[in-house]
C-alpha cells in the first residue's frame, strides 16, 4: 500500500470587494489630498490669490464714488445699499474666470494626466478644485462684505436672513465653479480665457448689479431682469433689506426662489458634463 501526498497550493486571499463605504473613504481621502494641495499652492504663490481678492473691492470702491454720485435708484434709497448686494452677486459669478484659469492650467502642464495615473479616484480631482474654490470665494466674499460695511453699507434684516443671503451668493458661486470647470476642460488653455473673460462683462451689465432694469429699453430690461446675477443680486437685496428697483413683476416677487433655482438648473446640466468631459480626456 502507497502513501500518496497530495499537496494543495496555498490559499490565496481574495481582495476585498470595492464596497460603497470604501468608496466613499477613498474619495473623501483623495479629496483632502487635492484640497491641500490647492491650499500649498496658495501658501507658495499668494501674488494671484491677493490681486483676485482685492480686485472686487477696487470696482465696488470705483462704482460707489467715482460713478455713485450720478446714479439713482429707482424705488428710492442709497446707492451704496443698492450697489453692495449686486456686486456681491457680481463677485461669486467673476469667479468662473479663476476657476477656468487653474483648470486649464491643470491640463497644460500635464497635471491632470499625472494626477489620473495615480491610484486615487478620479472624482476626487474635480472635487478637490471646486472645494479649494469655494474656499477661496468664502474669504472674497468676507473681504467684500467687510469693504461694504467699511464704505457705509449696512443690511437691516434680521441676522438669519442675512445669512440666508449669503447661502444664496455662494450656492451662486457653487454653481459657477461648474460652469468654470466644464469651460475650462473644453477650451484647454490659458489664453483661450480671454474669451470668456470678454462675454462674461456684457453679461455682467446686462443686470441688475448697477442699475435697475426699469432704466433700460423694454426688451433688454427683461433679459436683464431674467439673468441669474439678477436673480441673485435682487434675492440678496431683499434679504438685507436693501433698496432695490421699483418694478412688481413674477421675477422681482419670487426673487428667493428665483436665486434659488437656477444655481439648481446650472447644477444639473455642468456637473455632469464636466464629468463627462473630464472623463474623455484619456481617450
Amino acid at each position: 500500500m502507497s502513501n500518496t501526498t497530495v499537496l494543495t497550493s496555498p490559499a490565496v486571499p481574495h481582495p476585498a470587494p470595492h464596497t460603497a463605504r470604501s468608496r466613499t473613504t477613498r474619495l473623501v481621502t483623495d479629496s483632502v489630498t487635492m484640497t491641500r494641495r490647492g491650499l500649498l499652492y496658495w501658501s507658495r504663490n499668494p501674488g494671484p490669490l491677493v490681486v483676485a481678492l482685492l480686485f472686487p473691492v477696487m470696482m465696488l470702491v470705483m462704482f460707489a464714488y467715482f460713478l455713485g454720485g450720478g446714479m439713482a435708484v429707482a424705488g428710492g434709497g442709497d446707492y451704496i445699499e443698492f450697489l453692495v448686494p449686486g456686486m456681491l452677486a457680481l463677485t461669486m459669478a467673476f469667479g468662473l474666470e479663476n476657476t477656468m484659469i487653474a483648470v486649464t492650467q491643470d491640463v497644460n502642464r500635464g497635471v491632470l494626466d499625472r494626477f489620473r495615473s495615480m491610484p486615487i479616484a478620479p472624482s476626487a480631482i474635480l472635487v478637490g478644485r471646486s472645494v479649494i474654490d469655494m474656499l477661496h470665494s468664502v474669504v472674497g466674499l468676507l473681504i467684500m462684505i467687510g469693504a461694504g460695511l467699511l464704505i457705509g453699507w449696512r443690511w437691516h434684516g434680521p441676522l438669519a436672513a442675512a445669512l440666508a443671503a449669503v447661502g444664496l451668493l455662494l450656492l451662486l458661486r457653487f454653481a459657477m465653479l461648474w460652469v468654470g470647470i466644464y469651460l475650462g476642460l473644453v477650451v484647454g488653455k490659458p489664453e483661450m480665457v480671454q474669451a470668456v473673460q470678454i462675454l462674461v462683462w456684457p453679461v455682467a451689465f446686462l443686470s441688475s448689479v448697477f442699475v435697475s432694469p426699469t432704466t433700460m429699453p423694454a426688451w433688454m430690461g427683461t433679459i436683464a431682469e431674467w439673468n441669474p446675477m439678477s436673480a441673485t443680486a435682487g434675492a440678496v437685496r431683499e434679504l438685507f433689506e436693501n433698496p432695490s428697483w421699483a418694478a412688481s413683476s413674477w421675477v422681482t416677487d419670487n426673487a428667493v426662489g428665483v436665486a434659488a433655482l437656477w444655481p439648481l438648473a446650472l447644477l444639473v446640466i455642468f456637473v455632469p458634463l464636466a464629468i463627462r468631459r473630464f472623463s474623455a480626456l484619456s481617450r
